[in-house]
């Protein structure tokens, strides 16, 4: 079961790609795949309505893929978490994870342009697991709780400047990280209960055809309960928010790769989660 939204920016149709490969209408179930309807247990009603053959099949075909979740609260990055990414940074693995921010208008459709900002001479590629949050998840007790508050999984692209991020920086990420079209998401959210092992999962990034990241998560330094359960010390995770988990090794940063430019494509996926493509165009 994977759900997805079809459709133009902003009249997305919520869907769902049965064990079929049939896909059907959500819209008589919910107005949208987002917060309150990850916490309204609408993963568990929509398996109820596949058994039941309540939803009709949707013709999806020429319909743009958006974001598997609309207008996430908050996308929370996770920087530095794969060791051999720290050390192709020039950094130390980190001890506690480190966060930042992106703005929820970074997110778009897994095949949408991604624009080049103005002034930009180092835009980078970053192949993520993302995490999106189901349940409320606050001073949560353990990993093993925290595992629990987790709706689903997808595929993100963390697209970074990292002139911005590192030179025109003042201290913190943010400038290098915030462009519009900053964080292609999808195409397909996919249930946790449908990922028989999160960590173990293998990530791969292509930039004009040519491999560049090809790593799993197994090698995450903190892994995704151990996220979930950080983060909900600090702060209060919502339905429908994302988090980035990080990205390994084999991105421009490292010295051994250009910088994308325009009319460059880039093709990131994560097993079992799906497949990107984006072309760049400048800003």
């Amino acid at each position: 079961m994977r759900f997805v939204r079809l459709g133009e920016p902003g009249r997305e149709r919520p869907a769902v790609i049965d064990d079929h490969g049939l896909t059907r209408d959500l819209s008589a179930l919910a107005p949208d795949i987002d917060g309150a309807f990850l916490e309204g247990d609408g993963i568990a009603r929509t398996r109820r309505a596949l058994t039941d053959g309540s939803l009709p099949v949707l013709d999806g075909k020429g319909l743009r893929f958006g974001p598997p979740v609309a207008r996430p609260g908050a996308v929370i990055c996770i920087g530095q978490n794969y060791a051999a990414h720290a050390a192709e940074s020039g950094s130390e693995p980190p001890t506690r994870p480190v966060i930042f921010f992106k703005p929820s208008n970074t997110v778009v459709g897994p095949y949408d342009a991604v624009r080049i900002p103005r002034g930009s001479t180092k835009t980078d590629w970053e192949v993520e697991l993302a995490v999106v949050i189901g349940r409320r998840a606050q001073y949560l007790d353990s990993p093993e709780q925290a595992i629990d508050h987790v709706a689903g999984y997808t595929v993100s692209n963390d697209v970074s400047e990292r002139a911005f991020q590192l030179e025109h920086s003042g201290g913190q990420w943010s400038k290098g990280k915030s462009a519009a079209t900053f964080n292609p998401l999808g195409p397909y959210l996919v249930p946790a209960g449908d990922v028989p092992d999160v960590q173990n999962l293998r990530l791969r990034s292509f930039v004009n055809g040519e491999p560049r990241q090809d790593s799993s998560t197994s090698d995450m330094i903190f892994s995704v309960a151990q996220l979930v359960h950080d983060l909900s010390q600090y702060l209060v995770l919502e339905p429908g928010d994302v988090i980035n988990t990080g990205t390994p090794e084999g991105v421009a940063l490292s010295g051994r790769f250009p910088y994308l430019r325009p009319d460059d494509v880039m093709e990131i996926e994560v097993e079992g989660l799906g497949r990107q493509r984006q072309a760049l165009a400048a800003a």
